[in-house]
């Protein structure tokens, strides 16, 4: 696997780690399961890890030098691909011929070296976007910049040069057809999972004496980077909207706000805190930094509502993680969030200020509704299991290897996993 702007160990919630951290790190982790070995190569970014880091039994995570540890971000990552592949070709040719199988990049930026490290060693190319940047530019906040030219020539590179596109909904799989000019042939739609052992449902005043909430409180719960493409910025507003409609909620009102600053973000880190204080709701807001995930599941249990403003999601891992742990979700009406959400939630069609008082205030005052939802929600979220995505990814690495070899075999040897029987 490739993941060159991100590492699978970086924590959730800050700089450019996110959704698809945990993506890549699940799934590596169920191939291993199934008796698969996963290398992933990522971009070193400190040198106090080795070259080589033991994920869990079967995963290695490779570090590759490409370009100074710090002081890189995301936007200057293409001058040093060239680098990044180097090193890959590197580990590589230390390795017997025709040692890996699949290569299955993530993010353009990846797809860039998938696409010459496939090339170079006659094995198919497996992409996932995650984002694109067609689809941003489509849906930007008020005042963010906007993606460069250069990333979509970039993605439009990737996409004619892959095996297999991997989208993770079938909205996502249409705008590659119709904004990529993808084949349609290579496109196979593979949800994303949610660990259900860690997100799960339980006591919400054991939940809520675990992270510091009072017994009685209403809690709303925004995670997720701080940028304005997560729109933290509308469940301000709203909560200020809802503290207007109802002042006697001031003293029981909590907006968490749990995520750090990245992307456009980074511009003005502060701008969320800033913005609590004009509206003068500072003291229902509580920012904090990610956490782990046992202690993010005790957040989403926590809370009465998680909130997915987002101007836009591929899938939208949030949602899903916190229905898995009973809560309902109240989300915008874009990108794979009516997916993930489902008809457990709510969706918002707009991001203006008085629909999402509306949605949230629905929930907040009805009990029973929230109990519906809660028990939809579960429901719901228990159909999307890593192990599930794993074993679809398993059937299009095994299309992959037919379509770029035109037999079940590579090289003289029986691909594990592959049926005779595959249809390109």
């Amino acid at each position: 696997m490739l993941s060159v702007h991100t590492s699978p160990l970086e924590q959730p919630g800050t700089g450019d780690a996110g959704g698809m951290n945990v993506y890549v790190a699940e799934v590596a982790r169920q191939l291993a399961t199934r008796g698969r070995e996963v290398e992933i190569f990522t971009r070193a970014t400190t040198g106090s890890l080795p070259p080589v880091v033991e994920m869990s039994p079967g995963v290695l995570v490779r570090h590759i030098t490409a370009g100074p540890f710090e002081g890189l971000g995301k936007a200057d990552l293409p001058g040093q691909l060239c680098a990044f592949s180097a090193g890959v070709m590197r580990v590589e040719a230390a390795r017997p011929q025709g040692h890996y199988d699949v290569v299955h990049s993530h993010y353009w930026l990846s797809g860039q070296v998938g696409w010459l490290a496939t090339d170079r060693w006659s094995v198919p190319l497996v992409h996932t976007m995650h984002t694109m940047a067609r689809v941003k530019n489509r849906h930007l906040a008020g005042g963010d910049t906007p993606e460069p030219a250069g990333r979509e020539i970039g993605e439009v590179q990737v996409v004619e040069a892959a095996d297999r596109l991997v989208a993770n909904t079938a909205d996502e799989a249409r705008e590659l057809v119709e904004l990529y000019a993808a084949d349609p042939d290579k496109v196979r739609v593979v949800p994303p999972g949610v660990d259900l052992d860690v997100f799960r449902p339980g006591d919400r005043r054991e939940s809520r004496a675990a992270v510091g909430l009072p017994a009685d409180a209403m809690v709303l719960l925004f995670v997720g980077r701080i940028q304005p493409l997560k729109a933290p910025d509308v469940l301000l507003r709203a909560a200020h909207e809802l503290l207007a409609r109802h002042p006697d909620w001031a003293g029981d009102l909590v907006v968490g706000v749990l995520g750090g600053p990245s992307g456009t973000g980074l511009a003005r880190p502060a701008q969320l805190q800033e913005l609590a204080a004009e509206l003068g709701i500072t003291a229902q807001v509580r920012f904090l930094p990610p956490v782990d995930r046992p202690t993010l599941a005790q957040w989403y249990r926590a809370a009465d509502v998680v909130a997915v403003p987002s101007h836009n999601e591929s899938f939208g891992l949030v949602a899903i993680e916190a229905q898995a742990c009973g809560t309902p979700v109240v989300a915008a009406d874009v990108g794979g969030l009516p997916f993930a959400v489902g008809d457990a939630g709510l969706l918002v069609p707009t991001h203006e200020t008085g629909d999402w008082a509306d949605a949230l205030e629905s929930l907040l005052v009805d009990p029973r509704r929230r109990a519906e939802l809660s028990r939809r929600a579960v429901e719901h979220a228990a159909g999307f299991g890593w192990g599930a995505t794993t074993e679809r990814l398993l059937e299009v690495y095994a299309e992959a290897r037919w379509a770029r070899t035109g037999s079940p075999t590579g090289e003289g040897r029986t691909v594990p996993g592959v049926p005779t029987s595959v249809t390109p």
